[in-house]
């Protein structure tokens, strides 16, 4: 791909506005992860509650895409991400000025974090509805790289909450938070050309087919498992191995970052092999580190009530990164494949499937955190719920190869791209 053809191919400046649009909401929606030791401190509450309280973002923000996809086809993706980013900076600095005091107080603020979650059914599709079929791998996985924001929750906010407080973070995100609104006000610009009205009947419609069904699994199991190890990871490694905040905020950042660094590199490899046989080598390697995390035993109790520091961590805390990096790295880089796809399958129904996938991938995120919060309150420790996603990693994988077939000769076969 040359880079001087690219940028002649569609409108940079909505590209980098969706991104950072993407990225500073997906700071937001994922904000609750790295903080709910410190927001829940004083509140007793048990490890599968604290689950919980993750997730009721990521639920939030699947259910919204819906609504927000429909809302961008009828007032435009571009006012209604600067409603969405509104909406966010207000409950954020009510957060910030206010604080939180109850488990109902965070489940609300979790519901209104759920706005920042849905900005992928706009963000995606407005950059996408620029760009020719042959640069949709790369353009949706730029886009969708704005998930990186939950590298800076995961690095900074645990510091500056051990610092300053955990309402200081949130004080802290409304700056980033405005200036993206700003930029995204002067420069995104929606596609030219009609847009077209959808309704829930249409979504309902497009269900029947058993693409968008299988794309939606795929997604569940992609963006499902990044999203929600992003949430559940800080907490699991307090719990699991004993280790600080700040020590888990740190870990977490580097094993996040894998995963959304290289959700372009996944589209771009997509593009050049076709995306069926990308996700299928990606979902194998899901399934192989789900496995051995499975099984990986619990760390040793820390000497110190804070927890291990990062340069005091066992030798298992650090070999469950190198395994959780490698799966989030294939998490990652099937959500750049599944992307590759699905405007090829759908170009005319893109916002749609945004929603419609999107909606899937947050619900797969909220069921793996609830998962996990589910098998250690009943078994004491977290296997059963990895071996459970490994074995729908699995499931994606023999997916793959039922409709590889079918979509090389039909739709593939006419999609101007590798399929």
């Amino acid at each position: 791909m040359k880079l001087a053809e690219f940028k002649k191919a569609g409108h940079w400046p909505t590209l980098l506005a969706a991104f950072l649009y993407f990225d500073i909401s997906f700071m937001a929606w994922v904000a609750l992860g790295p903080l709910i030791v410190y927001i829940a401190r004083d509140m007793n509450l048990a490890v599968n509650e604290k689950f919980t309280l993750v997730a009721i973002p990521v639920l939030a923000g699947a259910l919204l895409r819906v609504p927000m996809g429909i809302l961008a086809d009828i007032i435009g993706a571009k006012r209604t991400g600067i409603i969405a980013q509104l909406v966010v900076i207000v409950a954020t600095a009510s957060v910030w000025h206010f604080g939180l005091t109850s488990k109902l107080a965070i489940e609300l603020f979790g519901l209104a974090l759920g706005v920042g979650g849905a900005s992928f059914a706009v963000a995606l599709p407005q950059a996408s509805r620029w760009y020719p079929p042959q640069y949709q791998g790369v353009v949706m996985g730029i886009a969708g790289a704005g998930n990186m924001g939950v590298v800076l929750d995961t690095l900074l906010a645990p510091s500056i909450a051990e610092h300053w407080g955990w309402q200081a973070v949130f004080g802290c995100l409304l700056i980033p938070m405005l200036m993206v609104l700003a930029y995204y006000a002067f420069a995104a610009k929606d596609a030219p050309g009609e847009r077209k009205k959808i309704s829930l009947k249409a979504y309902g419609a497009l269900l029947k087919d058993s693409d968008s069904r299988w794309f939606m699994f795929f997604y569940f199991i992609t963006f499902g498992g990044f999203v929600g190890l992003a949430n559940a990871l800080p907490l699991y490694f307090t719990v699991q191995y004993h280790v600080s905040g700040v020590a888990a905020g740190m870990l977490v950042a580097l094993i996040v970052a894998f995963g959304s660094g290289f959700r372009p590199v996944g589209g771009m490899i997509a593009d050049r092999i076709g995306g069926i046989r990308s996700l299928s080598i990606l979902f194998g390697g899901v399934v192989a580190a789900y496995l051995v995390i499975a099984f990986m035993p619990e760390g040793p109790t820390a000497p110190a009530a804070g927890g291990w520091a990062l340069t005091e961590l066992p030798r298992i805390a650090w070999i469950s990164v190198l395994l959780f990096s490698i799966g989030v790295l294939a998490l990652g880089m099937g959500n750049g494949a599944v992307f590759q796809l699905i405007p090829l399958r759908f170009r005319h129904e893109i916002g749609l499937m945004t929603g419609l996938v999107g909606c899937a991938g947050g619900i797969g995120g909220f069921f793996l955190a609830q998962t996990l919060g589910f098998a250690k309150g009943m078994t004491g420790g977290f296997g059963a719920g990895f071996l459970f996603f490994g074995a729908l990693a699995l499931l994606g994988f023999i997916g793959l190869a039922m409709v590889k077939v079918r979509w090389r000769t039909t739709w593939g076969a006419v999609s101007g791209a590798r399929v």
